[in-house]
């Protein structure tokens, strides 16, 4: 009785994908445009909360026009400031996105798992992007130039900005080269 023995060809669509890895993520993540535009509208809506709540409730207790030393340690800069991180703070650690990156269908993905840990969104929202903002936002550009579309703040936390619609798709690939 003959048996056929598999042959062991190489996987022509392992091959392809690892040969096409820097153009499949040029596909599968965010890039400047779309990532510049959800942060409009997180500065919108940062916007619309400070307006709402922050200044009223400085004018309230008579804080509007307190100062330390200088206007950059006034209440309204640092009541602001404090919203603007915590904003980008907790979205980030509760749904992987901010509401410009949901309206957009992006969100925020570890590239050292499944999971986005504290540190990470803590480095990538806080220091990552107070660095950033504190050279007039230069290194945002970054995203035009890296494989993964990633800012500073995403390669000092790992992280990266992916399309919702390209996550199953990206999982797919990742384990395909593994």
């Amino acid at each position: 009785m003959d048996t056929v023995e598999p042959t062991h060809q190489p996987n022509h669509l392992n091959q392809a994908v690892s040969s096409n890895l820097n153009e499949i993520h040029r596909i599968v993540y965010a890039g400047f445009a779309p990532r510049f535009f959800a942060y409009i509208i997180d500065l919108i809506v940062i916007w619309s909360l400070n307006s709402i709540i922050t200044r009223p409730l400085l004018r309230l207790t008579n804080l509007s026009e307190a100062e330390l030393w200088i206007e950059l340690f006034s209440a309204a800069n640092i009541t602001q400031s404090i919203v603007f991180f915590l904003y980008f703070i907790l979205m980030t650690f509760f749904f992987r996105a901010t509401l410009g990156k949901m309206v957009l269908g992006l969100s925020v993905e570890s590239l050292k798992g499944d999971q986005l840990t504290k540190g990470q969104i803590i480095f990538r929202e806080f220091i990552g992007r107070y660095i950033s903002m504190a050279v007039i936002g230069l290194p945002y550009l970054v995203v035009i130039f890296t494989k993964k579309h990633q800012g500073i703040h995403d390669l000092f936390a790992d992280t990266s900005v992916i399309k919702d619609r390209m996550k199953k798709f990206n999982k797919e690939i990742e384990t395909s080269i593994q």
